[in-house]
Parts: structure tokens; C-alpha cells; sequence
């Protein structure tokens, strides 16, 4: 068994899939319209056949209160290995990301959290 798709609700799609690709480097992968929304995936492009991250719509009513719960307490929605957390936040913070947590070292990985400006706290992590 292995990831196949995992979501990240966003509240604007068109901007979502601009963040996603043009700062933090995703490729999509599909673009499939579906009414008011669209089937909007993105993927690595170090691993371009691997694990799909859906920038889902947040339009259900169950999904704003818990961004929001997620948010308020300062927990990531998602995280994502990179290979260098503090050249990554550097890189990140030259585009204007917005980071809520410096990179820090927590037993045997460093970390760093981020806005995504689509109402989500993302984590970027290296293993030690």
C-alpha cells in the first residue's frame, strides 16, 4: 500500500495552484474542470509519477472551522521533505512566503512552518 492522492483544502484554486507550482515548485498533473470546481492535482517534480496532493475546494461546511481550529493552534495541514530546511526557508522567504515558524531542530529532523495563502499552515521538514 502506498499514497496515491492526499488533499490540502484551499479556498481559492486558481491562486492555490500558483503557489503551489510558481513558489514552491510542484508540477501539475491534472486540470480536469468539474462544475464550479476543478479534479486540480500537483506532484513533486523530483517524483512526478508518486503521491498526488489534491488542492482541494474548502467549500464544505465542515472544512472552514477546521482550517480555521488547525490554524488557531498552529498545526500544519501537511508537511513536505526538502532537502535543506533553512535553505528552503531562505529560498521561500526571498519569494515572500510567509513563515509562522523559523527553521528549528526537534530531535531528529529540523523544521519550518509557512502560510500557503489558501488558509493553510504547511510544514517543511529534513531528517537529520
Amino acid at each position: 500500500m502506498r499514497i496515491y492522492i492526499t488533499s490540502v483544502f484551499v479556498d481559492d484554486q486558481q491562486k492555490a495552484l500558483d503557489f503551489y507550482s510558481g513558489v514552491l515548485g510542484f508540477e501539475k498533473k491534472h486540470d480536469i474542470p468539474l462544475g464550479a470546481a476543478r479534479w486540480l492535482t500537483v506532484v513533486s517534480p523530483e517524483d512526478p509519477q508518486g503521491a498526488e496532493l489534491l488542492l482541494e475546494p474548502d467549500g464544505h461546511p465542515a472544512v472552514k472551522p477546521y482550517k480555521d481550529a488547525l490554524v488557531g493552534d498552529g498545526i500544519p495541514a501537511a508537511s513536505f521533505q526538502v532537502a535543506d530546511v533553512r535553505a528552503e526557508f531562505e529560498r521561500l522567504s526571498g519569494l515572500g512566503v510567509k513563515f509562522t515558524q523559523q527553521p528549528v531542530e526537534a530531535g531528529p529532523v529540523t523544521t519550518a512552518v509557512f502560510d500557503d495563502t489558501c488558509g493553510n499552515l504547511i510544514q517543511i521538514v529534513t531528517p537529520a
